[in-house]
């Protein structure tokens, strides 16, 4: 696995291993580095979004100085703001119904 895939990976398992310690992984990958794999990449931009949702998570980015600082580069990036406010327009809907949040998260109930 080369070098910035491990923290990618890491977040694609967020139900499995919880907030923290990804928060973690993501802090200690940005400790000595500006962005995840050392210059901007396609790391940064599948990762953003896993912490664009901090707060409701119920985490503070006050706790992970290095994903903070890496998170406000990110946030300020002109395309990153771009994406969003077209996002705005595109994603009124909820992605999400009752019925798919029951499939979707309700995995680990007892049938």
């Amino acid at each position: 696995m080369r070098p910035g895939h491990a923290c990618v990976l890491a977040f694609s398992f967020v139900r499995l291993e919880g907030h923290d310690h990804l928060y973690s992984v993501l802090d200690k990958r940005l400790f000595s580095r500006e962005f995840i794999a050392g210059e901007y990449s396609i790391a940064d931009i599948a990762s953003y979004p896993w912490i664009v949702p901090y707060q409701k998570q119920g985490m503070n980015l006050d706790d992970f100085p290095n994903v903070k600082r890496w998170f406000e580069g990110i946030q300020t990036r002109p395309a990153v703001q771009r994406a969003y406010e077209i996002a705005k327009r595109v994603n009124v809907a909820p992605l999400v119904t009752e019925e798919s949040r029951s499939i979707l998260f309700g995995q680990d109930r007892k049938i």
